[in-house]
C-alpha cells in the first residue's frame, strides 16, 4: 500500500474522530491540520500542537500532500479551498454533504479534468457503507427506488415522541442534551440534512444530476403528540423520510418530509439515532442498509476507508477509481411536489354541530379523494372535534385545494396537519 501525505481541514468533533482513527496506520500521515482556532484545547493525548494551521490554503497548497481530508462542512470558504486542491492535482476524502449536493457538479468535472478523484462515503449515512457499493457491486442495476432515514436527529426525536409521549420540545431539548441536535437544530429539524444526502444518493442511483433547489422539503417541527398517538391507533408511527424514485415517464420524485409508515415496515423498525436505506432495483431486487449514520466513530470509519482504498488504488496506478470519476451529463427531469400522488394524514378540528364529516366527504369527493377512514377522538370542552381522516391514493394538487375550501367551511375551525403516508 502507498504511504499517503495527507492534509485534514476540520478538526471538531469527526476531524479529532479520524485523526484518532488513523492511529492504528502506519501507512497514513497527517501532515497539517486547518482549524478555526490554534489555540483551543484539544482532547487528544500528546498531541502535537505544531500540526495545527489557521490557513487552509497552507494545506492545499503543500506540494508534499497528496489528498485533503475536509471534515469542517458547509461552503465557504470550502468551495474555493477545496477547488485550490484540485487544481493542485490532490485527492479529495469529504464527508461534506451540504458541498457535494450545492456544487457537487461544479467539483466533480473538476476534478475530473484534473484527473483527481472525490471520496464521500462518509457524506451520506455516516458509518454505512452505501456510496461505493452502489458505484460498484450495484451498478448491474437499474435502482429505481430509494426510501430512508437519513438524519439521526430526526429520528430520535419522534422515537422518543413515541415512546415517552414527550412533546416535540421536551424531545429536541433531551437530543441536545445528548449531544444528537445542535444548538440551532434547523439544519436537521427542518430537513435540510436529509435533502442533501437524498440529492447525492439520487443522482449516483438514477445516474442523472439532482437540482438540490427542486427537492420537496419539509421537517418535523409541527408533529404533535396527538399526530403520534393517531397514527399509532391507525397502525403507522411517523418518520421523516428522504424518497427517491424513477416515475413511469422517466421523470424523477426527490422529496424529504414526515410520513406515516406502517408498523410492519422495516422503516418503522428503525429507532433513535439510527439511519437505514431502502434500495429497489432490478435484478438484485430490494436492499436494506442500517447503522450508525452520524457520530466520530462511525464516520471516521468511512472517512479512513476511503483513504486506505485510495491508499491502494495509488499503489498501482496514477488514475486510481475510474468508477469514482463523474460520468452525469444528464441533468434530472425533477416533478414539483404538486403532480405526486400519495395517500394521506389529514388532522382537523371541526364544530361539534350535525353533518360536519359529511361536509369534509363533500369536499374530499368534489377533489377526486376517497377517504379510506375517518375517525373523530372525542368532543373537546369548547365543543369542538378532532377528526383524522385517512385517504386513498390522491394527486397533491387535489389535497391542496380541499384543504383550502375545507378551511373557509364555518364547521371547520383548522386544519392542524397534513402528513403523507407511504405505500
Amino acid at each position: 500500500m502507498k504511504s499517503l501525505n495527507i492534509g485534514i481541514i476540520g478538526f471538531g468533533t469527526v476531524g479529532c474522530g479520524v485523526f484518532e482513527t488513523l492511529k492504528s496506520f502506519n501507512e497514513i500521515t497527517v501532515k497539517k491540520i486547518a482549524v478555526k482556532n490554534i489555540n483551543k484545547k484539544r482532547n487528544i493525548e500528546n498531541f502535537d500542537n505544531s500540526l495545527l494551521t489557521d490557513n487552509p490554503y497552507e494545506i492545499v497548497n503543500n506540494p508534499d500532500i497528496d489528498v485533503i481530508v475536509e471534515v469542517a462542512g458547509g461552503i465557504n470558504p470550502i468551495f474555493d479551498v477545496l477547488k485550490t486542491a484540485i487544481n493542485n492535482g490532490k485527492h479529495i476524502v469529504t464527508a461534506n454533504k451540504e458541498l457535494l449536493a450545492k456544487k457537487g457538479s461544479e467539483l466533480f468535472s473538476l476534478a475530473k479534468e484534473k484527473n483527481t478523484v472525490i471520496l464521500y462515503e462518509a457524506a451520506v449515512a455516516g458509518g454505512i457503507p452505501i456510496i461505493m457499493p452502489i458505484k460498484t457491486i450495484l451498478c448491474a442495476n437499474k435502482i429505481t427506488k430509494i426510501a430512508a432515514i437519513l438524519n439521526g436527529t430526526t429520528n430520535y426525536i419522534l422515537t422518543k415522541m413515541a415512546e415517552q409521549e414527550l412533546s416535540y420540545e421536551t424531545a429536541l431539548k433531551q437530543a441536545q442534551e445528548l449531544g444528537y441536535a445542535e444548538t440551532d437544530p434547523t439544519g436537521d429539524v427542518e430537513g435540510f440534512d436529509a435533502s442533501y444526502k437524498i440529492s447525492i444518493l439520487s443522482t449516483i442511483s438514477f445516474n442523472k444530476r439532482i437540482d438540490i433547489n427542486k427537492i420537496y422539503r419539509e421537517g418535523i417541527t409541527k408533529i404533535t403528540p396527538q399526530d403520534i398517538k393517531s397514527a399509532k391507533e391507525l397502525g403507522y408511527k411517523i418518520k421523516l423520510i428522504a424518497m427517491g424514485r424513477v416515475l413511469d415517464d422517466g421523470k424523477i420524485d426527490v422529496r424529504v418530509h414526515p410520513m406515516l409508515v406502517a408498523k410492519k415496515h422495516l422503516l418503522a423498525k428503525v429507532n433513535n439515532a439510527t439511519n437505514s436505506i431502502m434500495l429497489s432495483g432490478y435484478p438484485v431486487g430490494d436492499l436494506v442498509f442500517t447503522g450508525a449514520g452520524a457520530g466520530a466513530e462511525p464516520t471516521s470509519s468511512s472517512v479512513v476507508g476511503d483513504l486506505l482504498v485510495l491508499a491502494s488504488e495509488l499503489e498501482i496506478t496514477n488514475s486510481p477509481l475510474p468508477q469514482s470519476i463523474c460520468t452525469h451529463n444528464e441533468t434530472a427531469e425533477q416533478i414539483d411536489i404538486g403532480d405526486t400522488y400519495n395517500d394521506y394524514y389529514i388532522s382537523i378540528t371541526t364544530s361539534n354541530n350535525p353533518g360536519t364529516i359529511g361536509i369534509i366527504g363533500t369536499i374530499c369527493g368534489k377533489n377526486n379523494i376517497n377517504i379510506s377512514t375517518i375517525m373523530q377522538k372525542g368532543i373537546n370542552k369548547d365543543n369542538t372535534a378532532e377528526i383524522v381522516v385517512l385517504t386513498e391514493t390522491s394527486k397533491e394538487s387535489d389535497v391542496q385545494n380541499a384543504l383550502k375550501e375545507l378551511i373557509q367551511s364555518e364547521s371547520i375551525k383548522n386544519i392542524n396537519n397534513l402528513l403523507r403516508v407511504m405505500n
